[in-house]
């Protein structure tokens, strides 16, 4: 990744004088406190982009196996493509833990601590195709043009660490709308999430350029502050500019990066031991650099499982298998880690995809193998752990084939408004006026889900 990515990813435009009063102008990340005693600092957000199938997942329903390949009762839901009969799962649910829920054989290790996750069996998005569902998860609305989560947060709460962005965005492609769903849009550029390419192992290529190899860190000061001076003359005689203000406050970060991003960005620092408990794939690789960010005080870190859509799993069911073998490991290695360090108390770990996939197998005649699911949008499963919540339950229910939320439904904005809760921010008050109106996070709607939170 090359230093001017880094630029232009970490910062583009601040508009700080309209929040003057709100945020420390000098320093647009400082900490600030939250509306209410918080319960985590930090969230990592594993994000299996594509649409993992529930049923073949996190909610297993023995009725598919009963009607397997009869239609379904009550006549299937409205979906993108067209469904046919039901199809049971190929694989097998074991009772893991001591809270004993039922995960997918696929799932092995994840298994093992299931006991740290609310799994939340009653999830509902509005879409049921990618980018309005996309869009919806991470920044609250099917449109473009809304914050995402992670800039809201470090709009909210600032970040624990000034020589690192509070929002980083590890992926080794990029996902359906890209960089859309980790944009700032019309809060602060600064609060837009940093873009890490995950395909490069080696991590002086993957933050290539981070270190100026010309002017030493002494030289580079000088330089920075004559160009501040410079450019607050200018401001001062022209008035305010939001373009300039972004371009002083990137600099000054990506100047502040060097310090520390190159050792947090460099996995073979731990043990190998540690190393191979993530696995070495795209997926293992971020869920390791996201433990070590979230150690250093990064506020969020999102970590996308795949370039484009991996678990969009159309044609074969069955692709869900070697899916799941990628990320299984890495995920129970960052549960035991956090666990075991005391972070996981205070870091709020999401995991789930954009929606989930019909229990009817779909013959929508676009693709080859017949064994396939479509998208989902009346109902799907996420887990949570950590920050608060309670570990070893599941909440709410789809019906007796996993079709559609049924009990104590979720949607997108209740799971928003909820963690933020945890975050120590009131979802209502979470607000930035834009265009003559208040926006937040969860639009006009959201409630905190109480039931999957400790007192």
């Amino acid at each position: 990744m090359e230093r001017r990515d880094f630029l232009r990813n970490v910062g583009a435009g601040f508009g700080m004088y309209g929040l003057a009063g709100v945020l420390d102008a000098a320093n647009p990340l400082a900490v600030r406190p939250p509306h209410f005693e918080a319960k985590a600092k930090r969230i990592i957000y594993l994000f299996l982009n594509g649409g993992p199938s529930q049923v073949d997942t996190f909610d297993p329903k023995p009725m598919l196996a009963k009607y397997h390949g009869k239609p379904m009762p009550a006549g299937n839901l409205k979906t993108e493509r067209k469904t046919g009969n039901l199809m049971r799962s190929p694989f097998e649910f074991r009772r893991c833990g001591k809270s004993g829920i039922e995960v997918s054989e696929i799932f092995p290790k994840l298994g093992t601590v299931i006991d740290e996750f609310c799994v939340i069996r009653s999830m509902h998005t509005d879409r049921p195709n990618h980018e309005p569902s996309l869009l919806l998860l991470n920044s609250g609305d099917k449109l473009p043009g809304r914050p995402s989560m992670g800039s809201w947060l470090t709009y909210g709460l600032g970040s624990e660490n000034q020589n690192l962005p509070g929002y980083v965005v590890l992926c080794p492609g990029l996902p359906v709308l890209g960089h859309q769903n980790w944009a700032a849009n019309f809060l602060p550029a600064v609060y837009q999430g940093t873009y890490v390419p995950m395909g490069e192992k080696d991590p002086k290529k993957l933050i290539a350029h981070i270190r100026n190899s010309s002017l030493s860190p002494e030289k580079q000061r000088l330089e920075l502050d004559l160009l501040e001076q410079l450019n607050r003359h200018h401001m001062k005689k022209e008035g305010a500019d939001a373009q300039l203000e972004a371009t002083i406050q990137s600099a000054e970060i990506a100047f502040r990066m060097q310090a520390e991003a190159p050792d947090a960005f460099d996995i073979t620092k731990e043990p190998e031991k540690v190393r191979g408990r993530y696995g070495d794939g795209d997926f293992g690789r971020g869920c390791l650099i996201a433990r070590r960010l979230i150690e250093r005080g990064v506020r969020m870190v999102q970590v996308y499982f795949g370039n484009f859509q991996p678990w969009d799993n159309h044609d074969d069911i069955e692709i869900h298998r070697p899916l799941a073998e990628q990320c299984d490991g890495a995920i129970a290695a960052l549960i035991q880690d956090l666990s075991a360090s005391g972070l996981l108390e205070e870091t709020i770990v999401l995991v789930g995809g954009e929606f989930g996939r019909t229990p009817a197998v779909e013959v929508g005649g676009l693709v080859k193998v017949q064994n396939g699911r479509d998208h989902n949008n009346h109902g799907f499963s996420y887990l949570v752990a950590g920050g608060g919540f309670q570990g070893g339950t599941t909440y709410g229910a789809t019906d007796d084939f996993g079709f559609a939320a049924v009990e104590k439904k979720v949607h997108i904005h209740d799971l928003h408004a909820t963690v933020l809760n945890q975050m120590g921010l009131d979802h209502t008050k979470l607000t930035y006026r834009h265009s003559g109106r208040d926006y937040r996070l969860t639009d006009v709607a959201g409630n905190v889900v109480k039931d999957i939170i400790r007192a």
